[in-house]
């Protein structure tokens, strides 16, 4: 054999072995691109999990929207506490204090009336009212005073409304003031009252004596509120 014809299937040999080679490069390359894609997959799913992160992001505003709904929740006993305050309830037992009674009401059957002209102020008539009972009672609005045969009865004085129900302990007095004509003389339709009857708020009427000559009325007649105090009957 020839060095020429060494060389010539020398050089065969080797090209085929370079094919062989090159054809198992291609079938590896193949796998390679059969792999790229499933990477790629791999890839995609990746937006997936930042979805689910996203999921995860959308989980803090919920529990945002959960801590406003606390807020609510505190508003809400708040304004039912604040409802209650309102002691619009308080108000309303404090406005009822002066009127509302706890004990029996003073009237003629518990009590005795007397009326006594005085000198100061001028032209005043005391009524006074005694517990003769064995319970406290309560001495509440004013006198409705009926002198002689009149039609009606006298207004009462606003300005002297107590502070408080006037409450009458056994054996105690509660004192009203009568104002029986003007001092000035400027009062009209005068005439003599010789009897009186006193009603109460409650209950059954007194009928108190007056003095013998009996008392000169006219239209200024005006009576007080019942008083704890003479004095405050007689302030007016």
């Amino acid at each position: 054999m020839s060095a020429r014809t060494a060389r010539t299937r020398l050089l065969a040999a080797t090209t085929v072995a370079l094919a062989a080679l090159a054809l198992t490069a291609c079938d590896n390359g193949k796998g390679v691109r059969d792999e790229g894609p499933s990477a790629a997959s791999h890839s995609s799913s990746q937006p997936t999990a930042s979805t689910a992160d996203g999921g995860t992001t959308a989980k803090p505003a919920g529990e945002t929207g959960g801590s406003t709904a606390t807020p609510k929740s505190t508003t809400t006993p708040g304004t039912t506490t604040a409802g209650t305050s309102g002691g619009s309830g308080s108000a309303g037992k404090n406005g009822g204090g002066t009127t509302t009674t706890r004990n029996p009401a003073c009237n003629g059957a518990n009590t005795k009336t007397t009326a006594t002209e005085v000198s100061r102020p001028l032209n005043h008539l005391l009524l006074t009212v005694t517990n003769t009972g064995a319970k406290n009672c309560d001495l509440t609005g004013y006198p409705i005073a009926r002198f002689g045969e009149a039609q009606s009865v006298p207004p009462v004085a606003e300005s002297t409304h107590p502070q408080a129900v006037v409450t009458l302990t056994p054996g105690e007095s509660g004192y009203a003031g009568v104002l029986l004509s003007a001092a000035d003389g400027s009062g009209s339709n005068g005439y003599t009252a010789k009897t009186l009857v006193v009603g109460f708020a409650k209950g059954s009427s007194a009928t108190p004596a007056l003095p013998a000559k009996g008392v000169h009325v006219d239209d200024k007649l005006t009576v007080t509120y019942w008083q704890q105090s003479l004095d405050d009957a007689l302030a007016y």
